[in-house]
């Protein structure tokens, strides 16, 4: 039952992810500066955590911090603040198609970083992990498929006219270096989960985590912004789209997505988290099928049903390598328990 509210948990986030690239797009497209946008998505996502934080932890006591837990939670906003400009400047510069399809890298950089530091372990004579790096490598030519192999319609959209999307892919973009800047944001999300990993186990307290972190990220961000952005006039929001999405990204992406995430971080790990990349192209498929009339063409049908087996795959292994554990522990609670009333009538008869 563990696993499955993980599991929904993630995916909830992957809906709450979905649109969001439009609507970022959409707002900057009416000149709102995306280094201004990082420092008041992550300032406003302060105060509802702050809020959530004292409701929480009232009357729950919280570990102690250490001067080497704030470094590295220093470390954690920095690598927030690094995903969020590079992710949305290089929207700026291509668009939210291509940055989807670059995110689908975070879960192959996120495997290859949590082997080498030994945050996952590669046992291809168990089952277990077979299945693990089988699904994660078939989930990462899901995605391939879907970006790359277009293939013949299959079902035809209603209207053409008047899609947001064509307005949005008209404007124009430097794509080679927004694709550069979306890999390497792809690449920071992925060191992002082995920090998120690193420091959530030593102190499992998410909410101040996510606080702290987010209270660094804000200061960084400003910085970067200030250095950036030399027109005063950039912090001043004109729009309500700006507004909304400020708010959107505040509330439910910097606050809630990153408290699920390091959530789940600290239950499964980071190659579980990062897994459910591939999964928000699915859903935007699906969503964009039903809701907005999109066309569906043979190549996202194949790539999606792939992304589907290879994410099952990884959910299965896990499940296995958790019912492993859980059998060892109850064995070495058996054998331990059977020896205890031994000692016990020991201890009296003397």
């Amino acid at each position: 039952m563990k696993g499955l509210g993980v599991t929904t948990a993630m995916v909830a986030v992957q809906f709450l992810e979905v649109g969001f690239n439009t609507m970022l797009k959409a707002a900057m497209s009416k000149g709102m500066s995306n280094f201004v946008f990082v420092v008041y998505s992550n300032g406003l996502a302060i105060f509802v955590l702050l809020l959530a934080s004292f409701i929480f932890y009232r009357k729950r006591s919280l570990p102690p911090l250490t001067v080497s837990l704030v470094c590295r939670i220093f470390l954690l906003g920095l690598l927030s603040c690094c995903v969020q400009s590079f992710m949305f400047t290089g929207i700026r510069y291509s668009s939210p198609t291509l940055a989807s399809a670059m995110v689908d890298l975070t879960p192959a950089f996120t495997f290859i970083l949590a082997l080498i530091s030994r945050m996952e372990k590669l046992d291809l004579k168990t089952q277990s992990s077979l299945a693990k790096c089988i699904g994660a490598m078939v989930s990462i030519i899901g995605a391939l498929i879907v970006t790359l192999y277009k293939g013949l319609p299959i079902i035809n959209a209603l209207s053409s006219k008047g899609q947001p999307s064509e307005v949005l892919l008209s404007l124009q973009s430097n794509w080679v270096l927004g694709g550069f800047l979306l890999a390497i944001g792809s690449l920071c999300l992925s060191i992002l989960f082995i920090v998120q990993t690193w420091i959530i186990r030593e102190y499992p307290a998410e909410l101040i985590v996510t606080l702290i972190a987010g209270f660094f990220a804000t200061f960084q961000s400003a910085l970067v912004a200030l250095v950036a952005e030399k027109d005063p006039k950039v912090w001043r929001l004109r729009s309500n789209m700006e507004l909304i999405a400020i708010g959107y990204s505040a509330v439910f992406l910097v606050a809630a997505r990153n408290v699920v995430a390091t959530w789940a971080c600290r239950k499964k790990g980071p190659v579980f988290v990062a897994l459910f990349s591939p999964l928000g192209m699915v859903i935007a498929l699906v969503m964009g099928v039903t809701f907005l009339g999109d066309t569906l063409y043979l190549g996202s049908l194949i790539g999606a049903t792939v992304i589907a087996l290879g994410f099952y795959a990884v959910i299965w292994g896990q499940a296995q390598e958790e019912k492993t554990i859980e059998n060892r522990g109850i064995c070495s609670f058996e054998s331990s328990s059977a020896k205890v009333p031994l000692l016990e009538n020991k201890g009296l008869d003397i």
